[in-house]
């Protein structure tokens, strides 16, 4: 069968490519080999999210129910109805993913897709069966794969990655974590939130170390007080199985060894390469793609985690559009070039644009405008009053150079500033912005104000 364009890979560039090229008016086929939606939807950003909600609501009934007048006498927790949420939610958007493929007539194959030549993709279907289907496009949406730890491989159960980390039964006593981004931050708060003892081991001067660093410092001081272990600047020299455990040697302020039930590596990721035709590749193994995300092959395309960092469902998504409105409209495709990033802990962190450590590097001129959420009178009502707001200003233009928040809904209050810096908005302009009161936003409205010394709560 011929096709417009063939997508292989159902995730967040795969699913969001295929719908859009549909939406053009093109004949689509999506070849995914586990379930429409990817590592996202059913092991990754959605179930997460499920699962830090529960350890959100547990923490604040266990240990601060007194604050808002209330209190238990017997609170307990069903660790199996925990996951099992998580799982139920992910099955319900994956049917979502199906009905929209049904509804914008896209043709939605479960299998293996490999590349034989250009224009062909060949597919090892769950049935058993094998066909060959035509395409005068191929996008490759195939994502990355969970990086183990050299010497140290997965085994299921007490040496795991993210995915078995989502369904972990039974609870364990004790957790490494090796690796302090935004996946390994988020699984040590929820595990240590329900009573699991945490150890998190990060390389780096700071967990988070991709977020700013004053960001990170906060973060760092909340877990430690929420009673994680954090060590950073600390490597690990060697990881074994003993027993029915684990025990992982590091090299820090001093050298020890870790013995826990299970470790969870949450070092990275790597890519997840097709089959067949050998595209070219930069040096860490992700597919090089060109301004159109056309890769070396005439007619394959390439979008998502597998042309490399950031590994974000949402730059997956941005990326597929722009690839897809690039071959089939007069549209000039776009590349990323900043993003909001998000972990969703408590507190939780987003930030987008650049860190103030990034703005010296490169000279930027700038000021630095920070409002604390303990002066927000909304934050205080719903006892949500720790963290800051953090803008980078530009001189002498005023423009939004990078924003930073940690605490309460900053996931949701970082779109306003993602908006701003699309829009080349200037601190006037926000400060300008009549911003609701009493609400969180306000943060941002004071924040912008505070660079200047124009703040009026603090």
């Amino acid at each position: 069968m011929a096709y417009d364009l063939i997508v292989i890979g159902g995730g967040p560039a795969g699913y969001v490519g295929a719908i859009r090229a549909a939406q053009l008016g093109k004949k689509v086929a999506c070849v995914e080999k586990e379930r429409a939606g990817g590592i996202c939807l059913n092991w990754g950003c959605i179930p997460t999210k499920s699962l830090l909600r529960n350890a959100e609501l547990y923490h604040l009934m266990s240990h601060r129910a007194a604050d808002f007048g209330f209190s238990f006498d017997n609170l307990k927790f069903d660790w199996a109805k925990v996951i099992k949420r998580s799982r139920t939610i992910s099955d319900k958007l994956a049917g979502g993913i199906e009905f929209l493929f049904r509804k914008n007539k896209v043709d939605y194959i479960l299998g293996e897709a490999s590349i034989p030549k250009a224009g062909s993709v060949h597919v090892k279907k769950k049935d058993g069966k094998e066909e060959t289907l035509e395409a005068k496009k191929i996008l490759v949406a195939t994502g990355v794969v969970t990086r183990a730890m050299p010497g140290f491989p997965f085994n299921g159960k007490t040496v795991i990655g993210s995915r078995e980390a989502m369904i972990l039964d039974p609870q364990p006593k004790s957790l490494v974590v090796i690796g302090a981004g935004a996946i390994g931050v988020e699984f040590a708060y929820f595990y240590n939130t329900f009573g699991t003892k945490v150890t998190v081991v990060e390389m780096m001067p700071n967990i988070l170390p991709v977020e700013d660093t004053e960001v990170s410092v906060a973060l760092e001081k909340s877990l430690t007080k929420q009673g994680i272990r954090l060590l950073t600047n600390t490597k690990v020299s060697k990881g074994e199985v003993a027993g029915s455990g684990v025990k992982i040697s590091v090299e820090g302020q001093k050298a020890e060894t870790l013995e826990a039930d299970v470790c969870l590596v949450a070092i990275g990721v790597a890519p997840q390469l097709p089959g067949g035709l050998q595209l070219k590749v930069d040096q860490r193994g992700y597919i090089s793609t060109g301004d159109n995300y056309e890769t070396s092959v005439p007619g394959v395309y390439a979008a998502g985690d597998i042309i490399g960092p950031p590994w974000l469902a949402h730059v997956a998504s941005y990326e597929a559009i722009q690839a897809v409105e690039g071959m089939f409209t007069s549209h000039k495709p776009k590349k990323v070039t900043f993003f909001p990033g998000c972990t969703y802990c408590q507190p939780q962190v987003a930030s987008v644009g650049l860190t103030e450590r990034a703005a010296k590097e490169q000279g930027k001129k700038f000021k630095v405008g920070k409002f604390p959420f303990q002066a927000s009178g909304k934050a205080l009502a719903v006892g949500e009053s720790d963290g800051f707001v953090k803008l980078l200003i530009g001189e002498p233009d005023g423009e939004i150079l990078g924003a930073h928040i940690i605490g309460a809904e900053a996931t949701e209050l970082i779109a306003e500033l993602g908006l701003a810096i699309t829009l080349e908005a200037t601190h006037e302009e926000i400060e300008a912005t009549i911003h609701a009161h009493p609400t969180l936003s306000e943060a941002i409205h004071e924040a912008s104000g505070a660079a200047f010394g124009a703040a009026i709560h603090i």
